[in-house]
């Protein structure tokens, strides 16, 4: 089959196209044709040699893709051979074919194309763990999300939005900025030419947010906190701003702050799974009504990934890339 793998850690001309054998699915799991997948930022990570494939895992990118089960073990999970499915994956999603498990497949939401599909699984999974399971986002609550035009961003201000929350998100550009409006936040914040806490507290009246979805770290955290209500979350998923960050504790200690955060990758079968219900209940029929959607930026044939990783890290998207087979 063909697929693109990563010839040494590198920028992304290190994407190069390449022949793999068929991966062969194993109990519990379906072997997908691909018809799209997802770029996302941890494929840039893998790509620089900064985030290994957990044991077991494809070393190939690609961790989100829709296509049509071909072979497996699909009545394990309610589907047959011939169902059109998006899907998580650990690893693989850059190729013709790809292995998940059954348990990490949902149908395709009826109205949405492949492609619309492909942007679904990484994106849906991460914000619905993140800021409703840990950061236990309630209705009537207020959430920043840092990054809001990229394919996180856009998912976690519709789906809040769609879930009674008030949205704020911080972005790169003006433009952003009301792209990001449009999709739902109630303010786009230019973090190049306004100070976020300042906007926050603003925006706010002063009581701040309840929760915060954070993609920076680094120097970040003490400003998130100056943006938090009491008994408010802060959930770190990336570490784009660095991984050290001198935190006053005081302030957790004073205004019973929560700092945490989590991975998705290395989790196993089972608490994905879980995820998995909770957005086919939950979410999938928001989709379907479209009540949110999701956002594609661009589209790249799969033997362009490299110019794809090109266009993510230089931060033009407002959503998500994705590669076409």
């Amino acid at each position: 089959m063909r697929a693109v793998e990563i010839s040494q850690p590198g920028g992304p001309e290190v994407l190069v196209p390449a022949d793999r054998p068929m991966p062969e699915p194993g109990p519990g799991e379906v072997l997908i044709k691909v018809a799209a997948a997802g770029i996302n930022r941890p494929d840039v990570f893998q790509r620089k040699g900064n985030y290994a494939p957990p044991p077991g895992a494809s070393d190939l990118p690609g961790l989100e893709l829709a296509g049509e089960i071909v072979g497996g073990d699909a009545a394990a999970g309610g589907f047959s051979v011939g169902d059109k499915v998006c899907a998580l994956v650990a690893g693989g999603g850059y190729a013709e074919y790809c292995v998940a498990p059954v348990a990490q497949c949902l149908p395709i939401p009826k109205g949405l194309s492949e492609i619309e599909a492909a942007g679904l699984p990484e994106t849906y999974f991460t914000v619905w763990s993140n800021v409703f399971d840990r950061g236990a986002l309630q209705e009537g609550e207020s959430l920043l999300v840092h990054g809001g035009a990229s394919g996180i961003g856009t998912t976690a201000i519709q789906l809040a939005r769609a879930m009674g929350n008030t949205v704020y998100a911080t972005v790169g550009s003006d433009e952003r900025a009301r792209a990001v409006e449009a999709l739902g936040a109630a303010r786009g914040i230019n973090y190049k030419t306004q100070d976020f806490v300042q906007e926050v507290r603003d925006a706010t009246g002063g009581a701040g947010v309840n929760v915060i979805l954070d993609m920076v770290a680094g120097e970040y955290i003490n400003r998130n906190m100056k943006c938090l209500a009491d008994d408010g979350r802060i959930v770190v998923i990336a570490l784009l701003g660095g991984a050290r960050a001198e935190v006053d504790c005081n302030q957790i200690l004073r205004r019973r702050l929560t700092l945490t955060g989590s991975t998705l990758r290395p989790r196993p079968v089972a608490f994905k799974a879980a995820i998995a219900r909770a957005l086919r209940e939950r979410v999938w029929p928001l989709l379907e009504q479209g009540a949110i959607k999701p956002i594609v930026h661009a589209t790249f044939p799969l033997e362009q990934a490299a110019a794809a990783h090109a266009m993510m890290e230089a931060g033009e998207n407002i959503g998500k890339i994705i590669l076409t087979v």
